[in-house]
């Protein structure tokens, strides 16, 4: 069964850090590009950052550059999304998704983070 666990969120104040975990199960990890995308209330669904699992490339969308660092452990089959400096507009439902050539086949339930002015 193929399994995108994310845990970690949470409540923190402005200038706070949080550190993501993805852990993945299920499924040839190496294969994939494992990517976090974000959604706020009455907003649209955001790609945050992406890192390639076989070669460790990495992506990070213009909002979230110099703050936030995604990493891979290709030994437990996680990913993580170190976040610091956050903002109130980083509010969202984050969800880990793995995919191949830009198509996600497989999510994540998602977990809150909420940032306080």
């Amino acid at each position: 069964e193929v399994q995108l666990v994310e845990s970690g969120g949470g409540l923190v104040q402005t200038g706070g850090s949080l550190r993501l975990s993805c852990a993945a199960s299920g499924f040839t990890f190496d294969d994939y590009a494992i990517s976090w995308f974000r959604q706020a209330p009455g907003k649209g669904r955001e790609g945050v950052s992406c890192i390639g699992s076989a070669d460790g490339s990495t992506y990070y969308a213009d909002s979230v550059k110099g703050r936030f660092t995604i990493s891979v452990n290709n030994a437990k089959n996680t990913v993580y999304l170190e976040m610091h400096s956050l903002k109130p507009e980083d509010t969202a439902v984050y969800y880990c998704a793995a995919g191949v050539l830009g198509k996600y086949n497989y999510w994540g339930q998602g977990t809150q983070v909420t940032v306080s002015s």
